[in-house]
């Protein structure tokens, strides 16, 4: 299934994804797909948010993960662009998959797809100007819930 919607700006894709994150319960796998400053980080801000947390949001191109507090839940977020093999942390970013008290949002996805499982979001945003961004939402119907309340 496909949703799709357009961003006017950085607070309006936030908001978006706060919408998002306030129907998580826990087990989702989401793929955040665009191009380098396409607005991901921004996007997992307002994921961050909508799930609870109050902490600071940053991207994790140097890092490759980081993980964000939000009650019950947690959120990883994971950025592979920086890697040519992913290695032990292929292996870490299977453990929280399995984790029904996790959201995984994972950038630059290509190099771990045979750890996503095939029922995962995929999120693209992609740039129409300079702030405005077009946002496809892909899902399979066992998580159509997450959009309850956003179209």
């Amino acid at each position: 299934m496909t949703w799709q919607t357009q961003s006017a700006g950085s607070a309006q894709t936030e908001a978006l994804a706060e919408k998002l994150a306030k129907n998580f319960r826990g087990g989702e796998i989401i793929e955040l797909t665009s191009d380098l400053g396409g607005g991901k980080t921004t996007f997992v801000r307002g994921l961050a948010r909508g799930m609870g947390s109050s902490d600071h949001v940053a991207s994790p191109t140097f890092t490759v993960s980081r993980e964000y507090k939000a009650g019950d839940l947690t959120l990883y977020h994971f950025d592979f662009y920086r890697l040519n093999d992913p290695g032990i942390v292929a292996d870490e970013l299977a453990e929280f998959i399995e984790d029904q008290k996790a959201v995984v949002v994972v950038e630059w996805a290509g190099i771990v797809s045979g750890v996503l499982p095939a029922g995962h979001v995929t999120i693209l945003l992609r740039a129409t100007g300079e702030t405005t961004r077009d946002i496809q939402i892909t899902y399979p119907e066992s998580l159509a819930y997450i959009l309850e309340g956003v179209r």
